[in-house]
């Protein structure tokens, strides 16, 4: 187990990424580029992103289990159902999704590399720290969901 593993809520890790992606745009202002349609595009993954998010949340309020990664300890049942059965992180990959949009509004080629940055720190400080806490409370029946279930998608 690692100090960073459950300690920045999802939601600071994405405002902190996304304060780095305008940082990033500002110090190199000759990487911008324009692309026609950016800002509809922008929205468009950005809506994507909060409905998968809140897909994710409707699921785990109809099984009455909290969406509250920092707190794991009442998590009450395995949530395989609606979005779930094609991805096992919809709200982290509506994040992600969110943030593609806001590098696209950005329009600036750095604020891209932000991204899979953030994906790997979520999975490794985030996810796998939830998985591993998921195996335990359910074990064979969170095996089988992992098996097949992707990740991300």
């Amino acid at each position: 187990m690692s100090f960073l593993e459950l300690k920045i809520p999802p939601v600071a890790q994405v405002i902190i990424t996304a304060a780095a992606m305008v940082g990033v745009s500002k110090i190199m202002p000759s990487l911008r580029f324009s692309l026609s349609g950016s800002t509809e595009l922008a929205i468009g993954l950005g809506i994507i992103g909060l409905s998968s998010g809140i897909m994710g949340v409707t699921q785990f309020r109809k099984a009455q289990t909290t969406p509250n990664p920092q707190a794991l300890e009442k998590v009450s049942s395995l949530v395989t159902s609606g979005i779930y059965q094609y991805s096992r992180n919809p709200m982290y990959l509506g994040l992600v999704l969110i943030l593609l949009g806001w590098a696209l509004y950005l329009s600036h080629f750095l604020a891209f590399i932000l991204i899979p940055i953030f994906i790997i720190y979520m999975t490794r400080f985030q996810i796998q720290p939830e998985e591993r806490m998921m195996t335990q409370k359910f074990g064979d029946k969170y095996r089988a969901y992992v098996s097949r279930v992707r990740r991300w998608i």
